[in-house]
């Protein structure tokens, strides 16, 4: 990593002071500059330039699961999920993503409150005389399955 830094981003000092302050080898900078590329940075960079071709033809909507499924099966090419997220982010590609914040369905309006009809007496003198409910939401593999339930409060009975 500091190879690369003294590399990029101090071209306008010496180089002997850039490796002194980095605390390496003068030598050792030079022999990893003067070092051929390697096949996996090689391979690396094909791969990039692929995925962001990818991504281009999808009108850069693709994220990282898509674009390994069309390099699988669209391009033949074989690698892992996580590189190809990897090469992504190194890129800086990213698909587009609409997700809801939070869970649940029901959203409270803060500048209208609703009327408090039970004055939060949740304890009532006699059956019948207050109702309350409760809807959950219960996701499954076919998708989500409400329940409601009406409670008498009094005898705290379920009444449908």
């Amino acid at each position: 990593m500091r190879f690369p830094f003294i590399a990029e981003r101090c071209s306008d000092i010496p180089v002997a002071v850039a490796c002194r302050v980095m605390k390496v080898s003068t030598s050792g900078f030079y022999a990893w500059l003067a070092q051929p590329v390697s096949d996996r940075d090689w391979a690396d960079a094909h791969l990039t330039n692929t995925i962001v071709g990818i991504h281009r033809m999808s009108r850069r909507s693709y994220g990282s699961p898509r674009v390994h499924a069309e390099l699988r099966l669209g391009e033949d090419i074989c690698c892992s999920p996580k590189r190809v997220e990897r090469l992504m982010r190194q890129a800086g590609v990213t698909g587009i993503h609409r997700r809801r914040k939070g869970r649940g369905c029901t959203r409270r309006d803060r500048s209208e409150p609703s009327d408090d009809l039970v004055n939060r007496a949740f304890d009532p003198a006699g059956p019948d005389r207050l109702w309350v409910m409760d809807v959950t939401e219960h996701p499954t593999g076919e998708g989500k399955v409400y329940l409601a339930v009406v409670l008498d409060a009094f005898s705290r009975r379920v009444l449908g």
